[in-house]
């Protein structure tokens, strides 16, 4: 029988998978590809690129996919850090999420909401400032648009405190809502472009193969971006009904489905605009839906990319808690983070934490440098996590395992050496960002030491 201080299995393939890939599809896909054709200058390679970064998110899928269903429990990679490295490597990546990834990200999306939001509704823009002041040196503003994006924040975060089911439901309608409008952009897109045609040459500007592998490795980065948050649905493992099955079938269907969407979206891009005139272009989506469909068009994308953000933001504040519940049940949080609400079955106090870390760095604002630093060590930890089906198989032998990796030990080795690769990529490019990340991280080891002395005088004296 269930205990009353646990969190419910109420998440079903459906919810999972719909959890999967409206966290996965945000802003990304609207911005990257025209930062992608400043380094590759090719329709050919950016959407061979986009493809090898589906496959290689789908082999890291596989990858956690049995992570998963033998460890299914709340807390995801978490939990498999935990298992495989011990506990200080788990509490580095909770550390490291609370402080800066989740909240950062949470905080990071809800602005952006306010920015598209205010372009329906100027007054509430981030470029309308309550006030102003300064602080020994240091300036701060106040922007109606922060105001909105906490709202938002707050909004959310209470949607999910209210139950699993408020959380779930409002998830599903946001992502249905999301892969509609997007499958409307490609049929349209498809319709309008007819009479257009792709050019598919390798290298259509004449680049040295050094130039073209140096782009292409840079416009990989911008593959991962977009892809970032593949791996959350795990963090839920223990609310999806029937793990086994339906945490396999989540990751492989929503991997899937983002890449076949992402690769489609692309090709409506090319068919709208040459690559040329693509270059360096963040609103990419716009430029191409206003080549297509017509200067009216750009409300429309602005309301899509609203509907997106808002996904993916509401999939962040629904995962995010369950890795500092399992932290403070560990004993590594603080002790009410861990605690179940009687009537509503959530992590309630771990939901209310969040949103107030997050909303917090919406309004100073500074969370846009935190996040770039934090994402060395992002990706480090999604190699460590990998690694850890490895070590699990050595370690603990006689884990049950309903699914194992398909294609192993190759498939985890590929997208382990291709990450390994962003990685070395990261530290030559920003040196600076990727070693300040990993001291960020290294802070959180003396409280480690400290949560874990505090946990064992509460083992022993009581207290």
């Amino acid at each position: 029988m269930k205990k009353r201080n646990d969190l419910i299995r109420r998440l079903g393939l459906f919810d999972s998978t719909m959890m999967m890939m409206g966290i996965v599809i945000g802003s990304g896909i609207f911005l990257t590809t025209g930062i992608m054709a400043q380094g590759i200058p090719s329709a050919a390679l950016i959407l061979l690129a986009w493809l090898l970064g589906g496959l290689l998110i789908l082999a890291g899928a596989l990858t956690y996919a049995e992570l998963g269903v033998s460890l299914p429990e709340a807390g995801g990679q978490y939990v498999y850090l935990r298992e495989a490295y011990g506990p200080l490597y788990g509490f580095l990546f909770g550390w490291k999420m609370f402080l800066v990834n989740m909240t950062g990200s949470i905080a990071a999306l809800g602005v952006a909401f306010a920015e598209y939001f205010g372009s329906f509704f100027p007054f509430l823009s981030t470029q309308e400032v309550i006030f102003s002041t300064q602080i020994r040196g240091y300036a701060y503003s106040l922007s109606r648009g922060q105001v909105v994006a906490v709202s938002v924040i707050v909004f959310l975060s209470a949607v999910n405190y209210a139950g699993v089911g408020w959380g779930k439901n409002v998830q599903n309608v946001l992502t249905v809502i999301k892969i509609g409008t997007i499958l409307a952009f490609i049929f349209f897109g498809f319709i309008f472009g007819r009479g257009a045609s792709v050019n598919l040459s390798l290298d259509s500007t004449g680049l040295s193969f050094t130039q073209l592998i140096t782009g292409f490795g840079l416009a990989f980065v911008a593959v991962f971006w977009a892809f970032d948050g593949w791996n959350n649905i795990n963090y839920v493992a223990g609310e999806i009904k029937n793990p086994k099955r339906n945490l396999k079938n989540a990751l492989i269907l929503g991997t899937l489905g983002v890449t076949l969407f992402y690769f489609l979206t692309n090709i409506i891009y090319f068919l709208a605009l040459p690559v040329e005139e693509m270059k360096g272009v963040v609103t990419v989506a716009e430029r191409a839906s206003t080549s297509l469909f017509g200067d009216t068009a750009a409300g429309l994308i602005s309301a899509m990319i609203l509907i997106s953000i808002l996904g993916a933001l509401h999939g962040a504040i629904f995962v995010g808690p369950r890795v500092y519940f399992a932290m403070a049940r560990d004993g590594l949080f603080f002790k009410k983070v861990g605690r179940i609400h009687p009537r509503y079955r959530t992590p309630s106090f771990s939901i209310l934490l969040q949103a107030l870390w997050a909303s917090l760095l919406a309004l100073t604002g500074t969370f846009e440098q935190l996040f770039t630093f934090a994402m060395f060590a992002g990706i480090l930890f999604w190699v460590l996590a990998a690694a850890a089906i490895f070590t699990l198989r050595k370690k603990q032998p006689d884990l049950p395992r309903p699914y194992k990796t398909w294609g192993y030990p190759f498939v985890p080795l590929i997208f382990i050496i291709a990450l390994g690769g962003v990685l070395v990529n990261t530290l030559i490019k920003k040196p600076v960002e990727s070693l300040t990340g990993l001291v960020l991280m290294a802070i959180g080891i003396p409280v480690y030491f400290m949560w874990k002395r505090r946990r064992e005088s509460v083992n022993r004296y009581g207290r």
